[in-house]
């Protein structure tokens, strides 16, 4: 189904089943006013490179320095925490799909385009795949894509299944996705989309795939990122 049928759905389910929020429950909108104007959007200043909150810009933080990074920026639209979490698991885990306009809209406020010829996304692992019906990151780049008037494109695909990242830490972040993405041949500049940002382990594993295929940059674009304040 196109993302063109999506928004007839979601406009059709909006009059069929009226909507309460899904981060607080209250009123008639899939996200209140109250819980929007809660989310810690990201703004600035950051990191010019990871896209952490900072105290002024600057060129590598104190997350990221000293670590090779395959991509050349990463940018998030709001801060994962409070509100944010809960949507984000009430559209990951509970199917709350009227949410992704809503993320979509709000990455493209946020987050500036970056120079990109096209957008590709993190492929789903088959087996939560399957048992969600739907790719979150796949849905987010085909709706930022539209924002942005640029293409996106499914360049990358599983080599094997990986465990869930929840739970364990950086380096076991790493090693758990190192070498589970296998990308095609890829534009000179793409945009490689997310749901979140954690410790950059999963976008690190499939940019550097990207690079091998041919990419000379990639810039990360997430709905949500891991910060601490």
């Amino acid at each position: 189904m196109g993302v063109d049928s999506n928004r007839r759905g979601f406009r059709l389910l909006d009059l069929l089943v009226p909507e309460r929020c899904a981060a607080c429950g209250a009123g008639e909108r899939i996200v209140c006013a109250p819980c929007l104007a809660g989310l810690r959007l990201l703004r600035g200043p950051l990191c010019a490179r990871c896209g952490a909150p900072t105290a002024w810009r600057v060129d590598r933080c104190a997350e990221c320095a000293g670590r090779r990074l395959a991509f050349v920026s990463a940018r998030a639209a709001v801060a994962y925490d409070g509100a944010a979490r809960t949507l984000v698991t009430a559209w990951k885990e509970r199917g709350r799909r009227r949410l992704a306009p809503v993320f979509a809209g709000l990455v493209a406020e946020v987050v500036p385009r970056p120079p990109v010829d096209a957008l590709t996304f993190i492929p789903p692992d088959p087996d939560r795949g399957l048992w969600r019906g739907q790719n979150p990151a796949e849905t987010l780049a085909r709706l930022v894509a539209l924002e942005w008037k640029l293409p996106a494109e499914p360049l990358l695909t599983r080599r094997r299944q990986v465990r869930p990242q929840r739970g364990l830490g950086r380096g076991a972040r790493r090693a758990n996705v190192r070498g589970a993405f296998r990308a095609t041949a890829a534009p000179t500049v793409v945009a490689l989309i997310d749901d979140v940002y954690t410790t950059g382990a999963t976008v690190g594993s499939a940019a550097t795939e990207l690079r091998r295929a041919g990419a000379r940059a990639v810039h990360v674009v997430t709905f949500a990122r891991a910060v601490r304040w």
